[in-house]
């Protein structure tokens, strides 16, 4: 259930109610009577557990250059392997 925030007009009490989405609004401060006016609020969550960005995006950059080199490697160690069997 969502945290909705009141602001009363007569007294400036601020006022954090747990209400489902159905509920109607809050309408009189329970401090002194005074008319409440529903405040916009910044939402807070937090992502858990895998399956966020962090821990399912590989790093392109290194997973590439590695494969490049090791495939580079792999093509200098035959050619030179050729060459030496060329040269006998």
């Amino acid at each position: 259930m969502p945290i909705y925030e009141y602001l009363c007009k007569a007294c400036d009490t601020r006022l954090e109610v747990l209400q489902k989405i159905n509920d109607d609004p809050l309408t009189t401060c329970p401090e002194c009577g005074g008319n409440l006016e529903k405040q916009w609020s910044l939402s807070g969550f937090q992502f858990k557990g895998s399956g966020w960005y962090v821990t399912d995006y590989a790093r392109k950059g290194s997973a590439e250059s590695g494969k490049k080199e090791g495939s580079s490697g792999e093509k200098a160690q035959s050619a030179a392997t050729a060459a030496s069997a060329n040269a006998d």
